[in-house]
């Protein structure tokens, strides 16, 4: 009867494991020599995040954000000036594919108080680059769907910009970034202990009749150049202190 001898075995395994190991070997070398990690803090960031998205709402473009450093630019649609786009620090809360007629693929929604207002596609490519939108931010549907996988819920949204440079007589029922500056100003001054959620409701009213009322203002219950200049929040003024 023929036998092996166990260190036979034991040589043959090494010999085997020794062989497989080389292959394994040259097949990262090889995945590293074709770039595969060329760029590793970038592809950190890219999956690690935090992530971070800015507009100016004086040109009409997305900056999308990694740890700092901006990564990505796309050309957006902004609003109208009557349906601007909101200025303030927002996140996005709400994250939906095909959400409705004329929003494109994809949906990132806003935490807005006094409205929806979210990024989105479009079936309107030719409006991007211009003031068209309700107030929403509008990007190209294959811009929005890249955009939608690379950032999730909680990113921050900062969208900067002067929601006075057109100012508008402000009434009851008006709602807006512009609005939201109003109630900040009338809190400042003691006038207002509602929330400040850019909405002209009924206890803003309430607050800017006794603030024009002390101020020996015209009592209308609106906001006009008068309110806005003892409010100091006049278009002339170049800074805004809330």
């Amino acid at each position: 009867m023929c036998t092996v001898k166990p260190m036979y075995g034991r040589r043959w395994q090494m010999r085997w494991w020794t062989s497989v190991t080389r292959v394994l070997y040259v097949v990262v070398m090889a995945f590293w020599a074709l770039g595969f990690n060329a760029k590793p803090v970038q592809a950190s960031v890219l999956q690690g995040g935090p992530y971070e998205i800015r507009i100016d709402t004086n040109h009409p473009e997305l900056k999308l954000y990694a740890r700092g450093h901006l990564y990505r630019t796309y050309p957006v649609a902004l609003g109208k000036l009557d349906t601007q786009t909101p200025v303030g620090s927002w996140r996005i809360v709400d994250k939906q594919k095909e959400w409705g007629s004329g929003f494109g693929s994809r949906w990132l929604g806003l935490n807005v108080p006094w409205g929806t207002y979210g990024i989105h596609g479009t079936n309107r490519p030719r409006s991007i680059g211009q003031y068209a939108s309700h107030g929403c931010i509008r990007m190209y549907n294959a811009d929005v769907e890249q955009l939608y996988d690379l950032v999730p819920f909680g990113t921050p949204v900062i969208i900067t910009g002067d929601p006075l440079k057109h100012q508008r007589t402000l009434e009851f029922g008006d709602i807006g970034a512009d609005v939201q500056w109003v109630q900040q100003r009338l809190r400042h001054a003691g006038y207002f202990r509602g929330d400040c959620n850019g909405r002209f409701e009924q206890s803003t009213q309430f607050a800017l009749l006794f603030y024009q009322l002390s101020r020996g203002l015209p009592m209308d219950g609106e906001v006009g150049p008068d309110d806005y200049q003892a409010l100091g929040l006049a278009s002339s003024e170049k800074h805004y202190h809330l």
